[in-house]
């Protein structure tokens, strides 16, 4: 791993000159002697010197590291978008696989190969070797480093959202981070002060003892000025980056550091196409699933069949939630509303559910034979079974209504069409969330008892339609406007809601309900996680996070 041409001997599978002994050549024309080890390091360290080249090197070591580490916490962070980056990998490919695992396992790899490569050459730093890495390392070296940049510069142009998750995060657990990394800071002081007080005293003794013939040679060499700036160049950024986790907490607002009493009413769930993973989305297995772990409400999808049946369907096309490949398989492709009822009642939704290489979440657990028999039996439902269930247990719900396509029969009058199927189900109108923005003042004279929701609006737009509920991202509405909407009492359902401590972020923020695919794991939660109230939390991070910025609550 480490190389330099000349006399050289392998030493722990490295390879390391003669000079990292505590052995010194002959200096001009005297002869030599043994030197102390601390002399000995001193004096490569500060007189001897480094390579240029290899000198200049290191920084990118610690370059290459510090992007790997963030991009790997970007994407362990963004965890609740894994499905939906699988799925565009699908939409592009017509491959179903967890690319998303495959990249972090990437991630992994890349963070763990920068962080061997910067332990050892501190290592070699601190017993005062000189840092020849051999020439294939530092191509990866900055193979790696391009690459980073390479991926944060795609997260930045096509996939904002993930640094908005990743920021949310530190909400959570920045108390956390900020506590270890002062701890850390505090433990390497110790060896960092002993160093930089040994290099000075060291230093002190050889200008003490050098000749005027060789003050003058040193002096030319700039050699004394060169340990001067290694000193530097070490204790200043430490000084700067310990002050600066002094200073941080200004900035950050974590709502999960609260007294307990404060705290607000467990969020409600909507399942998300049902439970999807305990059965196959979209389907009555998954919607009864989410009953079965206490849903408050059912979030769906609803297409519009080219003989006017609303029926449950969430893609663009049925290649990966149907056997449309193998039953017909020239028209995969074609858009849902193409086909008439007749022939979609007659695919299979659910068998692609129980292939293992088809599992929509890395996470699954497996399920029972039982469970795995109704889903392979699983078909596509119509939005008529869906109310029926939602009747009888009294349930919610909220569905996205998709436009059918052009030259179909209802594409200017579907939602009345859908209206007419909800009305004819009898089921309660006031469990009904009417979602869709299209035609919606005929919706309020057809069926005022439905409950309408709005998007991300401004309150004045909001109050001027008299919504008093609204559907929004998580990542928009917690950096914009959450404070002005709980101000005038909105109720607030975020989507998509997967990761307990996303979950716990919006729990500690008095959110209203959230729709989430891990109804199972969610539901289960009594409190909070990382919900800090202690004494320490009281003396110390109060003072530091729990008064939001302005604009902020």
């Amino acid at each position: 791993m480490w190389s330099e041409p000349g006399a050289a001997s392998l030493v722990g599978g490295g390879i390391w000159d003669q000079r990292a002994s505590g052995y010194a050549g002959p200096v001009g024309d005297r002869a030599t002697e043994p030197r102390s080890p601390g002399a000995g390091r001193v004096a490569r360290l500060g007189v001897q010197g480094w390579p240029a080249k290899e000198q200049l090197f290191y920084p990118f070591l610690v370059i290459s590291f510090c992007l790997s580490v963030v991009l790997l916490y970007v994407w362990i962070e963004t965890s609740n978008e894994y499905f939906g980056f699988d799925w565009v990998v699908f939409l592009g490919t017509g491959d179903w696989f967890y690319w998303s695992i495959v990249l972090l396992s990437f991630l992994g790899i890349l963070t763990a190969y920068s962080s061997l490569l910067l332990l050892l050459g501190f290592l070699l730093i601190w017993e005062g070797s000189e840092l020849y890495l051999h020439w294939f390392h530092k191509i990866l070296t900055l193979l790696v480093i391009l690459l980073c940049l390479c991926l944060m510069w795609i997260l930045c142009m096509h996939w904002k959202d993930r640094w908005l998750t990743a920021g949310l995060s530190l909400k959570v657990f920045a108390p956390y981070i900020h506590l270890s990394s002062i701890t850390v800071m505090v433990l390497l002081s110790w060896p960092v002060a002993f160093y930089l007080i040994h290099w000075e005293r060291e230093a002190r003794i050889r200008r003490y003892k050098m000749t005027s013939y060789e003050r003058k040679r040193m002096k030319r060499c700039d050699r004394l000025v060169k340990l001067r700036a290694l000193q530097v160049a070490i204790g200043l950024p430490f000084f700067l980056i310990l002050l600066c986790l002094y200073v941080v907490p200004l900035g950050i607002y974590s709502p999960c550091i609260q007294e307990k009493d404060k705290l607000g009413p467990k969020p409600d769930f909507f399942g998300h196409r049902g439970a999807p993973m305990l059965g196959p989305e979209n389907t009555m297995m998954s919607f009864e699933k989410a009953v079965e772990h206490g849903a408050f409400g059912l979030e769906t999808d609803v297409y519009l069949s080219y003989d006017e049946v609303p029926f449950l369907m969430h893609d663009h096309d049925l290649r990966r939630t149907t056997n449309i490949r193998k039953v017909m398989p020239n028209a995969s492709f074609q858009h849902p509303s193409h086909f008439t009822w007749n022939f979609l009642s007659t695919l299979n939704a659910g068998r692609w559910f129980v292939q293992p290489e088809l599992k929509p979440f890395y996470n699954m657990k497996p399920l029972s034979k039982a469970d795995s028999e109704k889903a392979e039996n699983q078909t596509i439902p119509k939005l008529a079974d869906l109310l029926e269930l939602a009747r009888k247990e009294k349930k919610f719900v909220i569905f996205d209504l998709h436009r059918p396509p052009q030259k179909h029969p209802v594409r200017n009058t579907y939602v009345r069409r859908v209206v007419n199927v909800i009305l004819d189900s009898k089921i309660e109108q006031h469990l009904i969330f009417w979602l869709p923005g299209f035609d919606r003042e005929y919706v309020k004279r057809r069926a005022p008892g439905f409950q309408q929701v709005g998007r991300f609006l401004s309150i004045e737009n909001l109050a001027k339609e008299n919504i008093r509920i609204i559907n929004v991202d998580y990542k928009k509405l917690f950096y914009n406007g959450l404070r002005d909407y709980k101000a005038a009492n909105i109720t607030i359902n975020l989507y998509i809601v997967n990761e307990p401590w996303l979950y716990s972020l919006a729990w500690c923020s008095r959110i209203h309900s959230v729709t989430t695919d891990n109804i199972q794991i969610l539901s289960q939660l009594n409190h909070p996680y990382f919900f800090m109230v202690s004494w320490l939390s009281t003396l110390f991070f109060q003072v530091w996070y729990s008064e939001p910025p302005k604009g902020e609550k």
